[in-house]
């Protein structure tokens, strides 16, 4: 059982990482009142650091009451109750109604077990960037949500290693960190799989995707199955006064792109359902009554959240595929 690690590459001082590691280890229980620490040349030499820095930690674990040394023995736990709070730094993406559900099932299951300071990047790399650096010890757990953000795995990777929780997309240069995350290759291509019956129907799938906020995956996914199974498909990065055409079903990641569709199709007095299909991104309570019913592909963001919360208290490393589902309506 590992109680202390050091990343180098953080900006962290090296015997503030001890203390800290020290800290968490008997937060969670790990290390318990008259446990033997590693000693300072066991430590020394484990990191490749100095004697010196060892000390400087230890010690301020000395002043603070929560270690204690015998002479020629070692040091050892001397108090479990001490004021350990976690702090988490959680950073959003933007925030909408699917990011909400996230966070109030995290705080839901966290409660009062640790401080929480949320933030959000806004899809810019400068503001991740600044983010990332200023918080960079200053707390015990990091929750980060990349995005498609090019450069933020590196930046990322100047967090404490063992701290880093990753949420909603990850990558393949992030393959190391614990996550929970959709994987949007197999979610959209699953989903348009059990909805495929009622897909035939129709003449064309028209996929709008941007590209900026919405995952790579999506579209991968989304070529793969109507190239799988012979559809005629269609990618557009917007919809704007589009004419729908009979016999088209729309595949919408982004909600203001679904307001569109929806009243262009009233414009050309089309019959959803029948004329045309979509299928909308992301479940959200009023999309069960918008024109008696909006079929949607979403993961469960209450789950997402509750499983993350789950992770960091009882500080399992895992990588979660969080389960998405095809939820059919007369929009289909």
């Amino acid at each position: 059982m590992k109680i202390i690690t050091i990343d180098h590459n953080s900006n962290l001082p090296k015997y503030k990482q001890i203390v800290l590691s020290i800290e968490v280890a008997i937060a969670e229980n790990r290390l318990k009142r008259n446990d033997k620490l590693p000693s300072v040349n066991k430590v020394s030499l484990e990191f490749s650091i100095s004697r010196d820095t060892v000390l400087l930690a230890y010690d301020e674990l000395k002043k603070r009451g929560i270690i204690y040394a015998i002479l020629g023995k070692g040091y050892y736990v001397k108090s479990v109750e001490f004021s350990f709070e976690q702090r988490i730094f959680l950073l959003f993406d933007e925030l909408n109604s699917f990011k909400e559900d996230i966070y109030n099932a995290f705080l839901e299951v966290m409660k009062d077990k640790a401080q929480i300071d949320i933030f959000f990047h806004h899809f810019n790399l400068e503001m991740f960037r600044k983010l990332i650096n200023e918080s960079n010890g200053s707390y015990s757990k990091y929750i980060v949500m990349p995005t498609n953000l090019v450069g933020a795995a590196d930046l990322i990777k100047t967090l404490p290693r063992q701290d880093v929780y990753i949420l909603d997309q990850t990558n393949k240069d992030l393959k190391e960190y614990p996550s929970i995350h959709q994987n949007f290759v197999k979610d959209i291509y699953e989903a348009l799989l059990k909805g495929k019956l009622l897909i035939e129907k129709y003449e064309k799938l028209v996929l709008i995707f941007p590209g900026f906020r919405e995952p790579l995956g999506m579209k991968i996914g989304f070529e793969k199955f109507c190239n799988d199974f012979s559809f005629a498909y269609e990618i557009i990065g917007e919809f704007n006064q589009r004419d729908i055409r009979i016999g088209e079903v729309y595949v919408i990641p982004d909600d203001r792109d679904l307001v569109k569709v929806v009243e262009k199709g009233k414009y050309q007095k089309l019959k959803l359902g029948v004329d045309f299909g979509i299928i909308s991104y992301n479940e959200t309570p009023l999309k069960k009554v918008v024109e008696n019913g909006i079929t949607t592909i979403s993961t469960d963001f209450n789950a997402m959240g509750t499983i993350l919360a789950e992770m960091i208290l009882e500080n399992k490393k895992m990588q979660i595929e969080n389960k998405n589902n095809l939820i059919i309506r007369k929009s289909l």
